[in-house]
């Protein structure tokens, strides 16, 4: 039982986005880090990110039985009702929340509850099933986490915590469209207005190539803005570089599936990478009186 409790709440998700919420948290920590509002920070996201999994899983529990990769999830089989599942998810939300305003600061939890509402009420409930755009809105909520834990410790929302929005948000749309050129049917069952399923893969690929672009130069503002070193730079560079060719080898593959997944797979590694990079590789931001 206590299984599909934990099921429920995706925790593949959950622990990578607490790769990139540890990303955040450590490199404004530049060093000194506060331990307790370190553990607050980490069981309150990942409360959070707990309740607006098993929300989605409800609200999606009848497109999960048409898509071979989510039709064995728990509500999908109807292991768990919806009424308690829905319960379990207020409980958690409530909770994860209390432990970031209690334990961080104001700021980090609203963000939290901005990313939750972006992600359970406007992407799940609506535009996940009803505009090509979906995928866009929900990238808000994707790149939430690691804010939030820039957030927690500088207590402000400043040109670094616009950064990593940017750099969290612009993986998250061609690691998305990733997974559906490769799940491409199974977007097609559910009718999932995702990009590629809409406008064609052809479409897909473009755009997946402009966001790494958009990526990459994101990622580069990190360091040219002072927040990250020269280390970070090097290799946030050669991955970024590495991703953009994948992609762009796309135009000459003879095997989409495969293609996407390994662009998918190497999402995950670029944005791991990146994430410690940047715990371990920090800077001062420039003083103004240099830049001036």
């Amino acid at each position: 039982m206590v299984k599909k409790y934990l099921q429920v709440t995706k925790p593949g998700i959950i622990f990578g986005n607490l790769i990139s919420v540890i990303g955040g948290f450590l490199l404004a920590s530049k060093g000194s880090i506060n331990y307790i509002l370190f553990f607050f920070l980490l069981i309150g996201v990942s409360l959070v990110i707990a309740s607006g999994c098993v929300f989605n899983n409800v609200i999606d529990r009848d497109i999960d039985v048409k898509m071979e990769r989510t039709k064995n999830r728990v509500l999908a089989k109807g292991l768990i009702s919806s009424k308690v599942s829905l319960i379990y998810a207020v409980v958690l939300d409530i909770t994860g929340l209390a432990l970031l305003y209690a334990g961080t600061n104001p700021l980090a939890m609203w963000l939290a509850v901005m990313g939750f509402v972006v992600y359970v009420g406007v992407y799940s409930l609506y535009m996940k099933r009803h505009s090509v755009y979906g995928t866009l809105i929900g990238s808000l909520s994707g790149a939430a986490p690691p804010v939030i834990g820039y957030c927690a410790v500088t207590n402000e929302f400043d040109i670094g915590a616009l950064i990593l929005l940017a750099i969290f948000g612009f993986w998250q749309m061609p690691h998305s469209y990733a997974i559906a050129i490769f799940r491409f049917k199974d977007y097609q069952a559910a009718n999932i207005p995702i990009l590629p399923v809409v406008k064609g893969i052809s479409v897909a690929k473009n755009h997946i190539a402009l966001y790494i672009l958009a990526f990459t130069m994101a990622t580069l503002m990190l360091s040219l803005g002072g927040y990250a070193g020269y280390k970070y730079l090097i290799v946030a560079t050669a991955v970024s570089v590495w991703w953009l060719g994948m992609a762009l080898s796309g135009y000459k593959t003879e095997n989409n599936r495969v293609w996407a997944r390994n662009l998918f797979l190497f999402s995950i590694v670029a944005i791991t990478v990146l994430s410690v990079m940047m715990s371990v590789d920090f800077m001062s931001p420039i003083p103004k009186a240099m830049l001036a």
